[in-house]
């Protein structure tokens, strides 16, 4: 398939900021030799240099020079659609106009760019404009603690609140979650090893831990965990509080199902236990809305929010309930917690994602490609699954000739809209009440209905195993589409979802370059060696 760009003339009026390709470079193009000969010697000096532990470089040997919008162009000169969007800090792409006005503005006013957590004007303006989009019922009574400039460190901020607001020590935390490489995140991760957290099972359709999928999987998921939490001798005490992202990203792109975000929000509510929603990388319209929980209508005690919210920039904050707001002066501080070009570039992202409707946008265009995706994945028995919720998408790759027949039509496949396979199910799940709360927490909502009866055996929706992943071919279809101009990202368990994060103003043009770059590419990966 060629490697051919948008043209910029055509632009969706849903998004009338986005802009062209970058120029060329300054290299001759009659000679592409310096070209190559740059590109190569960044790399090997990288190799030469850098820590072992580096990460995209290696299955991304590419050096960018120039970005604008999707577009990244490299040292080589060729051009690339990137749907890795900074592991989706860039929520309007590189280089966004507004984004650049408003760092040039504080540049050119001579304001302190650094100011640890002093009050600024820049501060003050970000703050307004975080705290207009946040949930109802968490922004008229938020408090705010800025943190070091990484999500890592507003999740270490976020699990030390929980601590000194309950006086306990445990938290509850889920299988395949990913909250950040500090030691306390880690501990909250699915990789953890040596911790203080109980690891709860995270619903899921394809790889469901009870074998289930659906409504009856995530019912069994909200029983495991009421169970745990009120049998004397789980071994599991009270906990400080619950952890949980809405949508898991490097755990596989695996939306919540409503119904059960509103189970936790109960069992959690009517227990005393604060629920902290990572909204890292889900967060400013990611997933269709504002903020993902927003999508089942619970409102959590803490939001730990980086990411995207500092438009391009580094800022993490975590925002919570204003009766948890109990650690005395310096609990937790950094040196890096004032980034003003952060804050000014946050401000202006946040209000264009709001006035411009980007999280309609997200969501329309992700419920068309996850569709065309489930289409494709009808011609391709390796895909095991499709699924995803907004402009957070992830194909799961899986080897067809081993193991058990997945399902890759529509009953295993879920956009988070609720649990799959029936109704919307969060008024039929229960929580039963335990000791009373350290720390007061309101329940939300109606009290729950009695648990349903046991579903019939000869009903339940799964009867056969999952294909067992294929992270090999996850590398090669990652590699094919390089070879295309199409930067993805790879995840999950196994490292064998393919992951699209694109920007919220991509077009519905690179929107249809990107399906056909990676059909494109999947086909040349899934073909025989000697086909």
């Amino acid at each position: 398939m060629a490697v051919t760009e948008p043209a910029p003339a055509a632009v969706s009026a849903a998004h009338p900021a986005t802009h062209p390709a970058p120029p060329a470079t300054g290299v001759p193009a009659e000679n592409p030799g310096a070209h190559s000969a740059a590109h190569e010697g960044i790399l090997r000096r990288q190799s030469a240099r850098e820590s072992a532990a580096r990460t995209y470089a290696r299955a991304l040997p590419i050096v960018p020079v120039r970005a604008r919008g999707m577009t990244i162009e490299g040292a080589d000169g060729r051009r690339y659609l990137d749907c890795l969007s900074g592991a989706g800090t860039l929520a309007l792409g590189h280089n966004h106009p507004v984004v650049l006005e408003a760092i040039r503005k504080v540049l050119d006013s001579e304001a302190p760019l650094h100011v640890l957590d002093l009050a600024t004007p820049v501060k003050d303006d970000f703050t307004t404009e975080l705290f207009r989009t946040l949930p109802t019922g968490l922004a008229d009574r938020a408090r705010i603690q800025f943190c070091g400039p990484a999500g890592t460190d507003a999740v270490e901020a976020a699990l030390k609140l929980v601590r000194a607001a309950t006086g306990r020590t445990g938290m509850l935390a889920f299988t395949g979650a990913y909250h950040g490489m500090t030691a306390g995140a880690l501990e909250a991760s699915g990789g953890a090893q040596d911790v203080r957290v109980a690891r709860l099972p995270y619903p899921q359709d394809y790889r469901c831990p009870f074998g289930l999928g659906g409504e009856y999987g995530a019912e069994l998921s909200a029983r495991w965990t009421e169970s745990l939490l009120d049998d004397t001798k789980s071994g599991v005490p009270a906990p400080a509080g619950m952890i949980l992202e809405p949508v898991q990203g490097e755990g596989g792109v695996l939306p919540a199902p409503d119904a059960w975000l509103r189970r936790m929000r109960e069992i959690t509510a009517v227990r005393g236990i604060p629920l902290i929603a990572d909204e890292v990388q889900t967060g400013v319209g990611r997933t269709g809305a504002f903020w993902a929980v927003e999508h089942s209508g619970v409102v959590p005690d803490v939001m730990v929010l980086s990411k995207a919210i500092g438009g391009s920039l580094p800022l993490a904050v975590v925002v919570y309930r204003d009766d948890l707001d109990v650690w005395p002066p310096g609990s937790h501080a950094g040196t890096f917690r004032g980034n003003q070009l952060a804050m000014a570039a946050g401000t202006a992202t946040l209000a264009y994602v709001r006035e411009n409707n980007l999280t309609e946008r997200a969501a329309t265009l992700g419920t068309r490609m996850l569709a065309q995706l489930r289409s494709l994945a009808a011609e391709h028995p390796c895909i095991g699954e499709v699924r995803g919720r907004g402009l957070m998408i992830g194909v799961e790759l899986v080897d067809p000739t081993t193991g058990g027949a997945g399902s890759t039509g529509g009953a295993g496949l879920t956009d988070g809209a609720g649990l799959t396979g029936g109704a919307d199910q969060g008024a039929t799940m229960s929580s039963s009440s335990g000791s009373a709360p350290a720390a007061p927490i309101p329940a939300q909502g109606k009290a729950p209905a009695p648990v349903p009866n046991s579903p019939d055996p000869a009903a339940l929706p799964r009867t056969t195993r999952p294909h067992p992943p294929a992270p090999e071919l996850a590398v090669a279809v990652q590699r094919e589409c390089l070879r295309r101009g199409l930067i993805v990202e790879l995840g999950g368990r196994h490292s064998s979802v393919v992951r699209l994060l694109p920007p919220l103003t991509i077009t519905d043009e690179q929107a249809a370059a990107v399906l056909d770059r990676l059909a494109d590419a999947l086909a040349a990966a899934a073909r025989p060696p000697h086909a």
